[in-house]
Formats: structure tokens, sequence, C-alpha cells
């Protein structure tokens, strides 16, 4: 599903845009609320944060995000169980985004199990070490769910060889060193890399962390990047938003990405 996504977005000339959202923040409800809006206003795919206690890989606008969403009741099962009622409705890819902990101790076949039965197409863990990932991506595959891995900038080149390679759906090239969070600008090297990995594999290449504004969508798109992942930025918005306006808001923030996109 998510390798149609990218070749659908190829095809018009354009970017796949992939918001990501903490479910649970505010509540499921309105989660639930923002995921249709955000798939009526252009998102190509939807990254759906699990909360999670010690996301070590998140900055302080997710991990603020998490806190909330984890306040207001939110579990891994209420999670799986927004988006199964949601089934029906959403006819876009969601990626779940959680760490290697929950996804051990709910059991990795009995979790892919559950995503898959959701609706989920697709697993981001960022935590999660290239050795055991391997073993998690056969238990995805064969529940159908790809297994997104990532890339840094201080990736060496032999483990970006091989997690290139490895990866399912599309390669997740995080454009800075450290955690997810605004950034005024891009590095340069992103379009360096973006460059190698696309000689190392044909899977399409999305650059996230720290793409914060419709400039920043177009700068990735002109780089050859085949998609970009706004976390924070959204995120953000969500929580300075009143309840009465936030789903509206929200919308309206993926549709100005949406035009960067192409």
């Amino acid at each position: 599903m998510l390798a149609r996504t990218f070749a659908n977005a190829k095809s018009e000339n354009r970017i796949a845009l992939m918001p990501f959202i903490m479910a649970g923040d505010p509540d499921l409800n309105t989660s639930s609320q923002i995921l249709l809006r955000l798939q009526e206003k252009g998102a190509d795919i939807i990254e759906l944060g699990i909360p999670y206690s010690d996301p070590l890989a998140d900055g302080p606008i997710i991990q603020l995000a998490a806190s909330r969403a984890l306040s207001s009741g939110t579990s891994l099962k209420a999670v799986l169980e927004m988006l199964c009622n949601l089934k029906s409705k959403l006819t876009i890819p969601i990626i779940l985004f959680t760490y290697s902990n929950p996804l051990i101790n709910f059991g990795m076949e009995e979790f892919c199990t559950r995503a898959s039965d959701a609706g989920a197409a697709g697993l981001v863990v960022p935590d999660l070490p290239l050795e055991e990932a391997e073993k998690l991506s056969l238990i995805a595959s064969n529940r159908n769910l790809d297994l997104v891995l990532l890339v840094a900038p201080t990736t060496p080149l032999e483990r970006m060889k091989k997690i290139s390679k490895r990866s399912n759906g599309f390669t997740y090239l995080v454009s800075v060193t450290g955690v997810t969070g605004e950034r005024s600008k891009i590095d340069d090297r992103v379009h360096l890399l973006v460059n190698k990995l696309k000689e190392l594999s044909s899977i399409p290449v999305a650059v996230g962390f720290g793409i914060s504004d419709p400039k920043h969508v177009s700068q990735v798109r002109e780089w050859g990047a085949d998609g970009a992942i706004v976390g924070s930025a959204l995120v953000k918005r969500i929580s300075k938003s009143d309840i009465e306006n936030v789903v509206e808001e929200a919308g309206e923030f993926c549709s100005q990405l949406r035009k960067a996109a192409g």
C-alpha cells in the first residue's frame, strides 16, 4: 500500500505528504477527527504516534504531547481500537510510530496482528536495533505491514546500505542529528544523503525530523526526496489550538503543506 501511494504521488509530479500526530492528544476522539481532516486536506500517509513515557527520539514538543495523551488515559490498545473504528473511513495508509519497549511488552506478533487488523499499513520503531528489526520485519510482512527503517546523518555508509536494502515501504531519512523538533532551516547535507540513498536502493526516501513548514517541504522535493514528514510543527499547532478549532487548524496547516508538495 505504501509503495502504491508513493507511485501515485510520483505520477502526479509531487512528493508524498506525511503528517505526524500523537494519538490521544488532546484525546482519542479529537485524534479521530484530526486523522479524517488530514486525509480530507491532502495527506498521502499519516504517521500516528503511540504515546510512550520515555520517547528517546522525540524532542520536547512531541514528548509533551505523549505525556498529555498518557494523562488522558490513552493506551496502546485504545489507539488500536480507535484505528479499527476508523477503518471504513480512512482510505490512506496509516503508519504506527512506537518504541521497542511497549512493542516487546505487548508482544511483537500480537502487536503486528492487532495493528494489521486495525488497518495499519506500516510501523516505525526508531530505537529498534537493525538486528532486531530483521526479526520484526518478517513478522510484520507476514501481516501485510511494512517496517520502515531510519537512516541518520551519522549512519556509516555500510550500515546505510543494509538499512536501505531492508527497509520496507520507504526509507526514513532523519534530517538532523538528535531528536525531533522544529528547525528554521534544513541542513544542506540532506540533499547529499537523499542522493546517496537513491544510489543504494530503488525504495522511496522520505525526509523527517525538522521539516517544519511549506518552504521545507518544497526544499526536500527539489532535492529529490519522495516524501516529507511533518511532525513537531503540526503537533505544536494542535497543542496551542482551542478544542473547538483544533481540527480545522490542523486541516488548514495540512492544506498549506500539500500545496508545497507539488
